[in-house]
């Protein structure tokens, strides 16, 4: 069974479940999850995670995004988006704006601000999901929530379209940061097209279409046969999956030792003297040589050398204890 993250490049017209679901026949597995939902019309990155690797799917979730959209001045829609329904247009007044005043305004929104989410999305009230309730002409109040624009630059297309980049945290809304924009502009403004071109580690230039996936793995299995075997290693050489202590690369690696095998097995607390700074025989030092950091996380590998978890330092039970389990 594969377990690995893959970067898909969501084409228009798909759901991010719709992904998921042409992933699991494609793989012919279940146990699939994916990082971060884009609307139907947007495109760009995704990290789908198969196997045991959808454990990672909330520390994925988290990672900075960066995305590529078009800004077009003097329209207001109910989605925020072009393709919503108008409901004011004033394309000679977005004519008059020139850029100073446009790069002013979006500059003005670098830094943590707040966001009200938009009535079409998935955020649920009550249970009950936002664009459901919004289809049926029903408007909540919805609190706002603090989000990050790490960085956003902006540049003319024409007179009334501007292409803007937005780098940001989890939770941002794109169209209604633009919403906001073409509020501060006076003039209103919605988002034409949206891109994700970054996940973290996911780039788009690295990204997968579907039908490149589908192509690559029936090559491998040599028949149009679901159920048929195939090298899934080949898979990961091709970098077309990412295995999960590489996605985990910023956590220090550390070993059991043959003491430790029973309690990593069962995701129990490891005592430094069960830890080993190398996984080469030659080259092994208790765990209690190693400077450890309060609450500092580490990738924990099994004598054999096979990632099995993501431990936790307890600095006042001097203990590393499982985080997450990959076994």
């Amino acid at each position: 069974m594969i377990n690995g993250v893959i970067n898909v490049y969501k084409e228009a017209g798909f759901t991010s479940f719709d992904v998921v679901a042409k992933l699991r026949r494609i793989l012919n597995i279940k146990k699939i999850g994916h990082t971060g939902t884009l609307d139907p019309d947007a495109v760009g990155v995704l990290p789908v995670c198969v196997g045991n690797a959808t454990r990672l799917v909330d520390m994925l979730t988290d990672e900075t995004k960066e995305y590529v959209a078009i800004m077009r001045l003097g329209v207001v829609t109910d989605t925020q988006d072009m393709s919503g329904n108008v409901l004011s247009a004033d394309e000679e007044a977005a004519r008059k704006i020139s850029i100073d005043e446009v790069s002013s305004v979006v500059s003005s929104f670098r830094g943590e601000i707040l966001q009200v989410p938009p009535m079409y999305s998935a955020l649920k009230v009550n249970g009950q999901k936002l664009y459901d309730l919004a289809r049926k002409g029903i408007e909540v109040e919805r609190k706002a929530r603090p989000v990050t624009v790490h960085n956003i630059f902006v540049a003319k297309l024409n007179d009334i379209e501007y292409s803007l980049r937005v780098e940001c945290s989890k939770g941002t809304y794109i169209r209604t940061l633009i919403n906001d924009i073409g509020e501060k502009l006076g003039c209103g403004a919605s988002m034409s097209h949206l891109e994700r071109t970054r996940v973290g580690r996911f780039k788009k230039e690295d990204a997968f279409k579907l039908a490149d996936i589908e192509k690559m793995v029936n090559n491998l299995r040599g028949v149009d046969d679901f159920k048929a075997p195939y090298d899934e290693e080949v898979l990961f050489t091709k970098k077309v999956f990412l295995k999960v202590d590489s996605i985990l690369d910023k956590y220090e690696a550390i070993w059991i030792n043959e003491d430790g095998i029973k309690a990593l097995s069962n995701g129990n607390q490891l005592q430094l003297s069960q830890i080993n700074t190398s996984k080469n025989e030659e080259n092994i030092n208790g765990g209690d040589k190693i400077e450890f950091i309060g609450q500092k996380m580490y990738r924990v590998y099994d004598i054999d050398n096979n990632f099995r978890a993501v431990y936790i330092y307890n600095s006042k039970r001097r203990c590393l204890e499982v985080d997450k389990m990959f076994m």
